[in-house]
């Protein structure tokens, strides 16, 4: 039970993380381009994801959508409430990174003809990302943490089986396994986050 219930937390972590990635991304972006209606609305999303709890989100998604006629499933929910949230929080960390790059750099590499997108690949992503790296990891764990309220939309996740098996009189077997399987799935995430920020340091990108 637990097994299934932690392969089901990781799949929607994942793409809850990769989705937050994006849409962290997207927004830094717009705001550091400076696009007058875009990075206003980029904002007012980003104080709104960060200013929401999860859980109150979740219960908009499956309990308030569906008086509207849009009916969601468990999953769906799940994997859109965090990357909701998790975006709000990808942006502020990517900001930081964006913050980092000076504007002679920018003026420096139009003058030499570069495009936007050149400009972007080339001289701003890699050394904003270096610079964003620690705050990412931090984000990635604290979503990967956020995931044990799934059961409020009828998920079969860790603190689902869990709370079966506390019914049950499984107290100490259950709580043993949950503390586990949390630590089992965000321990390799830890340990990739560093050898990975260990790696652009050493490449200089972080410099």
């Amino acid at each position: 039970m637990f097994m299934k219930a932690a392969w089901l937390t990781v799949s929607l972590a994942f793409w809850g993380l990769i989705l937050s990635l994006i849409i962290g991304f997207f927004c830094a972006l717009v705001r550091f381009w400076r696009w007058p209606v875009v990075a206003r609305l980029a904002g007012i999303y980003i104080e709104l994801a960060r200013n929401t709890p999860l859980m109150i989100q979740l219960f908009f998604l499956y309990y308030g959508l569906p008086r509207v006629g849009l009916l969601l499933e468990g999953r769906t929910c799940a994997i859109v409430g965090l990357a909701f949230l998790g975006g709000g929080y990808m942006a502020e960390a990517f900001r930081g990174g964006f913050s980092a790059i000076s504007r002679s750099q920018i003026e420096a590499g139009l003058s030499i003809g570069l495009r936007r997108f050149q400009l972007l690949r080339y001289v701003i992503f890699p050394q904003a990302v270096a610079v964003a790296l620690p705050a990412i990891t931090a984000t990635a764990i604290f979503l990967i943490k956020e995931t044990s309220v799934f059961s409020i939309v009828a998920l079969p996740d860790l603190m689902y089986v869990a709370k079966d098996l506390l019914k049950e009189g499984h107290n100490n077997e259950s709580n043993l396994l949950l503390v586990l399987s949390y630590l089992l799935i965000i321990l390799p995430v830890s340990l990739f986050f560093g050898r990975l920020e260990k790696r652009v340091r050493f490449a200089g990108f972080g410099d």
